[in-house]
Formats: structure tokens, C-alpha cells, sequence
């Protein structure tokens, strides 16, 4: 077979307007590859489509050669990119799985990794300091057991989770909404080359798209269709993560969420996930116990209640002591100044120097809108 025709008829196949995956899916089906449907005869074609969708599919897309010639260039760039079919022997078997696999996937690094259990984790792009925590022990506890990592990319919890993976085997995979000659966001760029080289960046669009705004709800089904599971970590209530939960339970996966506090918005949308049925975890021991896996008694408890640590430098005598008695009037909720002053009956200049002190320790973290929280380390 022609590599070169093979490519530009899969390319044709996926940019012909009004197509689509399911079309696409079932012309292959009937035709056997993507060639094969360019070959066929109006006459044949005619029961699979309307009007509009032969009209198409015999009309050449005007930037195909462009996007055909800028896809070669890509993978003549470096030897661990891939185009890979849906019909090819690396396509992972568990994306066949779910209900809208894509039909082609552009891949940068270490394929093997698709061959991992894998956990999706997912949540908000403005996180609090504690979810980032969360989301990258958590993910971190799981790689060292073995598993994929698999996230996308984006701002927050994604490269928190990503990060994590890394340090491991089982690594991890980020899911774009881009081609993959482009990194989105730009100030990733140091993130996906670290993952292009010990993990995997995946997408399903073409070589030279832009971040568009609809596809990246669109990866998100690619994320919960890689993953056994999907933890979210945190999100409001409208959230792309609570898209990927539903497509991780239309696939018939796990859905995973870690709560937080009832004042916390980024906390509603695990806390509903929860109320419809998703598993409360604690731990990633939790997950384990809940999917198996090899490192399920070894994995070390992740509590984010754990009491945060108070300065080492800050451990000992009456300062030590005014530490704790600060976290302890702190409580696990976001909470004002004012509120601590009335709790805890210093005066604000001693308030604001302890303050300071246990931030500059990473015990406590100052949030929007004049609040303070206590930073347990997972």
C-alpha cells in the first residue's frame, strides 16, 4: 500500500465537510479503508449518505495537499511520531471500547505507554494550591504502581497530574485539542517536550490546527476512553472535567472524586459527582482497591485532611506552639482574617507575621478574595 495515497485519503476522509465520525466510520466499515471509499462510485456510495455528505466526499478539500504535505514534514521531523488508524495494531484496544473512538491519531514519544493501565485526572485550570498538591501526589502514587497518568495538558490539576507521571514507568499521556506541531497552552511548551520524550502526546486533529474552543471538550471523551478510571480532583459545577465523568460512565469506567470543603465552589462539582455515585476516595489506595493493581497494599495513604506541617524552624517553644494553635484556629476551609482574628484573639500585626511565616513555609496558602487555607502535603 501506498503510505504516502494512504495518508492523504484518511486526511481527506476526516477534513471533507459534513462527514463525520460516525459516517466515517461506517463507510469504513462497509468499504474496508479509507482509499477504498474515494474509489467507490457515486452509485455505491449513495445508500450510506445524504445529498450534501456524496457531494462532499467527491469534492477534494481545498487545503488538503497543504495539510497532507505539513503532516509529512511533522512525522519526517522526528522518529517517535506516528499516525496511527483506527484499524492499526498500536491503536489501543480500549478507545475500540467506547462509543466514538477517533478514527486517527497523531502520537509524539513512547507508544509503549499506551500499553499501561491507565487513570484519567482531570480538574479545574485554577485550582487551589491544595488541589495541585492533591492531583500531583496523587498521580505520582499511582505511577509508582504502575499506572498511566493521562490528562490534557491544560492549566492546573492536567499538568499537576502530568508531572506526577512522570517520575514514573507507567508515565503519562496528555490528550490535546490541538495538532501537535503546537502546544497549547504556549507556557507548557517545557511540559509537553518533557512528556514527548518520556511519555506521549496524543491527539485526533490534524497536523496544523489551532486551538480551537469545540475541540477540546471533544478530547475530553479521547481522556476517558484511555483510562480505566478518571479521578476528578477538583471543579465547579460547570466544568470540562464533569464532561469527561460522563464520558468515562458512558464507557462504563470508573468515576473517582476527592472532596473538599462545602465552602469551596471548586469543591461542588466532585460533591455532585459524588451525590450521583461516584466513588469518594481518600487515598490512592482508594483506587487501587477499587481497580487493582500490583502496588494496591503498598500505595501510601494520600489524606488530604492530614494536619499541614507547621515550619520546621517553627517546631519548637512558645513560637512553635503559636504555630500550631494558628492552623488548628484554621480549621480546613478556606477562611478570612477576620474570622481568625476573632478565633484566635491576636492582633492582626501578629496575625499577618505568622501569616507570612507558615505561607512562606507552604503550610498555608493565601487565596482570592482575602482568604487563607492550611496546605496539607499528600
Amino acid at each position: 500500500m501506498d503510505a504516502a495515497a494512504d495518508l492523504t485519503a484518511w486526511l481527506r476522509l476526516l477534513l471533507s465537510p459534513g462527514v463525520g465520525r460516525d459516517l466515517a466510520r461506517r463507510l469504513l466499515a462497509a468499504f474496508g479503508s479509507a482509499e477504498a471509499v474515494f474509489d467507490a462510485s457515486p452509485a455505491a456510495l449513495k445508500p450510506f449518505t445524504t445529498a450534501a455528505q456524496l457531494a462532499s466526499l467527491r469534492r477534494v478539500p481545498d487545503d488538503l495537499a497543504e495539510r497532507v504535505a505539513a503532516t509529512q514534514d511533522w512525522l519526517a521531523a522526528g522518529t517517535a511520531r506516528h499516525c496511527i488508524t483506527v484499524g492499526d495494531a498500536d491503536f489501543p484496544q480500549i478507545l475500540l471500547q467506547t462509543e466514538d473512538p477517533p478514527l486517527l491519531l497523531f502520537a509524539q514519544g513512547r507508544l509503549e505507554v499506551l500499553q499501561h493501565p491507565a487513570l484519567a485526572v482531570v480538574g479545574s485550570r485554577n485550582p487551589t494550591p491544595q488541589g495541585i498538591e492533591n492531583a500531583r501526589a496523587f498521580a505520582d502514587h499511582l505511577g509508582a504502581s504502575g499506572w498511566c497518568i493521562v490528562s490534557g495538558l491544560a492549566l492546573g490539576i492536567d499538568a499537576a497530574a502530568h508531572a506526577g507521571g512522570l517520575a514514573h514507568a507507567g508515565s503519562t499521556i496528555a490528550v490535546v485539542g490541538t495538532g501537535l506541531d503546537r502546544v497549547y497552552p504556549s507556557r507548557h511548551r517545557d511540559l509537553a517536550h518533557a512528556i514527548a520524550t518520556d511519555g506521549l502526546l496524543l491527539s485526533e486533529f490534524p497536523i496544523g490546527t489551532p486551538p480551537l474552543r469545540e475541540n477540546f471538550p471533544r478530547r475530553n471523551r479521547v481522556i476517558a476512553g484511555l483510562a480505566r478510571g478518571t479521578l476528578v480532583v477538583e471543579a465547579a459545577l460547570k466544568s470540562g472535567s464533569l464532561i469527561t465523568a460522563r464520558h468515562a460512565l458512558e464507557a462504563g469506567r470508573e468515576v473517582f472524586a476527592i472532596p473538599g470543603s462545602i465552602h469551596s465552589p471548586l469543591a461542588r462539582g466532585c460533591h455532585a459527582l459524588i451525590k450521583q455515585g461516584a466513588r469518594l476516595v481518600e487515598s490512592a489506595a482508594d483506587i487501587l482497591d477499587e481497580l487493582g493493581g500490583s502496588g494496591a497494599a503498598a500505595a501510601p495513604a494520600l489524606r488530604p485532611e492530614q494536619p499541614a506541617p507547621v515550619p520546621a524552624d517553627a517546631q519548637g517553644g512558645a513560637e512553635g506552639g503559636a504555630h500550631a494553635r494558628l492552623l488548628g484556629h484554621m480549621g480546613h476551609d478556606p477562611v478570612t482574617l477576620d474570622a481568625l482574628l476573632a478565633r484566635s484573639g491576636e492582633s492582626a500585626s501578629t496575625l499577618n507575621a505568622q501569616l507570612l511565616e507558615l505561607e512562606l513555609a507552604g503550610a498555608v496558602c493565601r487565596l482570592a478574595g482575602g482568604l487563607f487555607q492550611r496546605v496539607a502535603r499528600a
